[in-house]
């Protein structure tokens, strides 16, 4: 598969990713950091959740070990994408597979394990360009857009974030019980770390580990349930 064939792939990937990416950008100057540093966060982490909560972490002066934690915490998922998509890739050298590893999102691994065959370096590169040029310009577009803004409206779109995921998951729970039960535990302990008065780095760790640890033991997911056809990551 060829680099244009990837570009082809992650237009509409790109163009999700500016529309969103413009919230992550106002509220990082909500949060005090200049345009050029929120673009710059930008093309280096790509990833929302991680983006948001890291950021701000750094504008709370969170401890160094807090942030670490709490980024790699919510991060965790893009392992078993890299790993799942390391079986789909032809023959690759170490630095090749350091570069794609970078551009592993959610949009990207759907869109990549959902073709038929192997993946070549050139087309994951290809997949991987735009989406990573629209989330950073997207970013640059939305924290320069924050000087147009009043202050009030400015803290008013930097909730969009939280919309976005409200979008993804309210589907997801109606669909799935164990999903639905899943949030509600994770609301459950949200309550009881504000209530202990814990920072927003440690509640994120605590409520993540706990919330999917409770449901991976009561409510495993097999192959079965996920791939019944077993067709899917590269499997014949």
């Amino acid at each position: 598969m060829s680099y244009q064939a990837g570009l082809k792939l992650g237009v509409p990937i790109a163009l999700g990713y500016f529309a969103v990416s413009m919230a992550y950008g106002l509220s990082a100057v909500v949060l005090g950091f200049r345009p050029l540093e929120a673009a710059l966060i930008s093309i280096t982490n790509l990833t929302s959740a991680g983006q948001f909560a890291g950021t701000s972490l750094i504008a709370a002066a969170a401890p160094l070990s807090e942030l670490i934690l709490t980024t790699l915490v919510i991060n965790a998922r893009y392992f078993l994408m890299a790993l799942s998509l390391s079986q789909k890739l032809e023959k690759t050298s170490l630095w090749q597979r350091l570069l794609m590893a970078y551009g592993i999102t959610d949009e990207i691994f759907a869109a990549a394990i959902g073709q038929s065959g192997r993946l070549s370096f050139a087309f994951m590169m290809g997949l991987i360009t735009l989406p990573v040029a629209g989330w950073t310009a997207g970013t640059y577009a939305g924290a320069a857009a924050s000087n147009l803004l009043s202050a009030e409206a400015a803290g008013a779109c930097s909730v969009a974030m939280y919309g976005m995921f409200i979008a993804i998951l309210v589907p997801k729970a109606r669909q799935d019980h164990s999903a639905a039960l899943c949030m509600g535990i994770a609301c459950i302990l949200s309550l009881c770390a504000w209530w202990l008065q814990l920072s927003s780095g440690w509640s994120v760790i605590l409520v993540t580990v706990l919330s999917s640890g409770f449901m991976a033991w009561m409510h495993p997911e097999t192959d079965s349930d996920t791939d019944p056809e077993g067709e899917r990551h590269g499997l014949e």
